[in-house]
């Protein structure tokens, strides 16, 4: 499609987001996926449906989309526009909020230095970070209670629960020193270990005890430990308060009031170590098939990612959520800030890999719609 085809269409997108649902016309208008690689048909993934899942982007959903699937057979595919005013077509290397998907490098990093002696896995935050959690927290919350989200310790304050409520402070600064200090206040909200809730605030405190036992930046040492020596040359953390998205990169948007609106420059900076990281789909796709090869955390260290705690409907590892989709247990991690929804999953023995990041209008919205829709078919089969 010509640009100046691209453009109306985005024209149209703009308009029938802000007044109704989407207009037939402006599917029927939609680019065609961009052009994508196809696997071996006997092993690879469900490209039919891979395809299908493209459809139509831009849509009411998503204006955007990029979908990298590897393993016994390999696809890629991209739709959709980076920006609804210009109706610039879709970057295959475009950088993305990668959101929480940020955890697998901050359990990936804390295990690196237990393998090292440099953080105690059994350590009580009491011990290593003194004064960091007030006198409520009366039974010992240990590294591996964070890691695994069963440490008791309940989310910090923010500017809202909603991206609505969000917005107007999305230049405003919450400290990773705040959030944790309103979080603790509240108490433990149940004995370590005995449960699993997820939250930010056990990937926030993971990241200040990575820069405690390090003497160095969280930034720095995921730079210099990961991301340098993976060659993940797009991924990177914001400098301080800095709300952009530096290189290649879509626009971001969130329905607030029925209407899209660009939520791309927002300062992250509270999300931290749980949330914070900005990347490709490339690169997450690096990081993943080397992480689960053992390259980046060494093998006793790594069981911690695939050992999910035994309590009462837990889930999640260090770092990692365990999945059944269509009968394949899959680990892996979604991520979502406004305007941005990332996944990165896999089996255990990568015969199938799977990296979206979806420029979703309700990326903190239903996770598992995006999911059904844009991921659930690399699975197939």
């Amino acid at each position: 499609m010509n640009r100046p085809a691209r453009t109306a269409l985005a024209a149209a997108l703009l308009l029938g987001l802000t007044a109704a649902p989407l207009a037939t016309a402006a599917h029927a208008a939609a680019p065609a996926p961009a052009a994508a690689t196809a696997p071996d048909p006997a092993q690879g993934p469900d490209t039919a449906a891979l395809r299908a899942s493209l459809a139509g982007v831009p849509d009411r959903d998503a204006t955007a989309a990029l979908i990298r699937v590897g393993g016994n057979g390999r696809w890629t595919g991209a739709a959709g526009v980076r920006d609804l005013r210009t109706g610039a077509p879709v970057l295959e290397d475009a950088r993305f909020r990668a959101g929480s998907t940020t955890k697998v490098v901050t359990a990936a990093l804390v295990l690196q230095l237990a393998a090292e002696g440099r953080i105690d896995l059994e350590a009580p935050v009491q011990q290593l970070m003194p004064g960091l959690l007030p006198a409520t927290f009366a039974k010992p919350v240990t590294v591996r209670h964070l890691l695994t989200f069963t440490s008791g310790i309940q989310g910090g304050d923010g500017f809202g629960d909603t991206v609505a409520e969000e917005y107007p402070h999305r230049f405003e600064t919450i400290t990773p020193q705040q959030s944790v200090a309103s979080g603790t206040a509240k108490g433990p909200a149940f004995d370590p270990g005995t449960q699993q809730q997820y939250n930010n605030i056990n990937y926030t405190i993971l990241g200040m005890l990575v820069e405690k036992a390090t003497g160095d930046t969280y930034a720095h040492q995921a730079e210099v430990r990961i991301f340098r020596p993976l060659g993940m040359t797009g991924t990177s953390f914001p400098r301080g308060t800095d709300p952009r998205i530096h290189g290649p990169h879509h626009r971001g948007y969130q329905l607030i009031d029925g209407k899209p609106v660009d939520v791309t420059e927002w300062n992250m900076s509270d999300r931290f170590a749980a949330g914070d990281m900005i990347s490709t789909t490339r690169d997450m796709e690096r990081f993943l098939t080397a992480l689960f090869r053992g390259r980046v955390v060494p093998a006793p260290q790594l069981e911690e990612m695939f050992t999910v705690p035994d309590v009462p409907g837990a889930t999640r590892s260090a770092g990692l959520q365990r999945f059944t989709v269509n009968g394949k247990e899959v680990w892996g991690k979604t991520g979502a800030r406004p305007g941005y929804h990332t996944v990165v999953a896999a089996t255990r023995d990568l015969s199938r890999t799977l990296v979206y990041s979806v420029n979703s209008t309700d990326a903190k919205g239903d996770g598992l719609a995006i999911f059904q829709r844009f991921g659930l078919a690399a699975f197939n089969r």
